[in-house]
């Protein structure tokens, strides 16, 4: 006999939950998803895929071939109906894989097209909002330019005029003096 172990410490006591039925699918899963994350060391089973069901492959070599002889027993059509009907299952299944692969090519396709769709509408796009873009640019150069064209031509016209107010000073005092003495002469 194996000598006794030393004793089991003892396990923790689980506290009691409350019976919660779940009304939805949704609830289902939040209250699996709590139960999950109040132990985090814990791994979490993730099942895996399952494979798909294939049909068994035909024999490659065919021992009891059923001939049309008058002699076939009772339990020859038996096994004539199980032979007929896994080879349809065969035929089904490989119809079903190519309208599958079919359906996977269409969905790729589609998604390329989609995809150079998205592009090109997105290329438009940028071309649009850069054009708007140096259009603002542009706006704002001629602004700036018309604002210095608007100083300078301020700034010529005050020239100007001040430059016309000294003429208009000098021939007034020009006419001024040339009046004078004609007026001066008479008295004396």
């Amino acid at each position: 006999m194996a000598a006794p172990s030393a004793p089991r410490p003892p396990r923790p006591r689980k506290e009691p939950q409350p019976l919660v039925i779940p009304r939805s699918a949704a609830e289902e899963q939040r209250l699996r998803l709590e139960r999950l994350m109040k132990n985090p060391d814990k791994t979490v089973p993730i099942p895996e895929k399952l494979s798909e069901w294939a049909p068994r492959p035909p024999p490659e070599f065919v021992r009891d071939v059923m001939g049309s002889s008058a002699g076939a027993g009772s339990g020859e059509f038996h096994v004539y109906r199980h032979l007929r009907r896994r080879e349809y299952q065969r035929q089904d299944f490989m119809d079903a894989m190519a309208e599958k692969q079919k359906l996977d090519e269409e969905f790729q396709k589609k998604l390329e097209r989609n995809k150079m769709i998205a592009e090109e509408q997105t290329a438009k796009r940028r071309k649009k909002r850069q054009k708007l873009k140096e259009k603002k640019l542009l706006a704002k150069k001629s602004k700036l330019e018309q604002k210095k064209e608007k100083e300078s031509d301020q700034s010529q016209e005050q020239q100007s005029s001040e430059e016309e107010a000294d003429d208009t000073k000098e021939e007034e005092e020009k006419d001024d003096d040339a009046e004078e003495p004609s007026f001066v002469m008479g008295r004396g």
